[in-house]
């Protein structure tokens, strides 16, 4: 029998170290250290012990955690108060909340096709 969508179908405790590539499907959870590519079009939770460093391609992401890196979400990425991000973050929507740390550059907006860079030619 399939679970429900959004429903948690993977987890990484604290105390648990994983390198190299991870994709899954619909909700993961990191509380432990994590060190490569993570990619799902679902969701991505960072727990507050979680530490992360690498590429990060999802549709969400939550970080109560740190995450050092690069962030590309679909659909939004949500740094907690407890969270610290130092990366890049593409994504239509960020939230920040008081007391969470963000560096680095953030592209927002909606993804769009045959879209020419301002000031190219052709």
């Amino acid at each position: 029998m399939k679970g429900k969508s959004g429903e948690l179908n993977g987890f990484l405790d604290r105390g648990a170290v994983f390198k190299g590539e991870m994709e899954f499907e619909d909700t993961m959870r990191i509380d432990g250290k994590f060190n490569g590519r993570i990619t799902s079009k679902n969701e991505l939770i960072v727990g507050e012990s979680a530490h992360i460093e690498g590429d990060i391609h999802v549709g969400r992401i939550a970080i109560s955690g740190t995450v050092v890196g690069k962030i590309v979400a679909a659909q939004r990425v949500e740094i907690h108060r407890n969270g610290k991000v130092y990366s890049d973050i593409d994504t239509p929507a960020l939230i920040i909340e008081e007391g969470a740390i963000f560096q680095g550059n953030c592209v927002m907006g909606e993804k769009k096709g045959n879209v020419t860079a301002i000031g190219a030619k052709g």
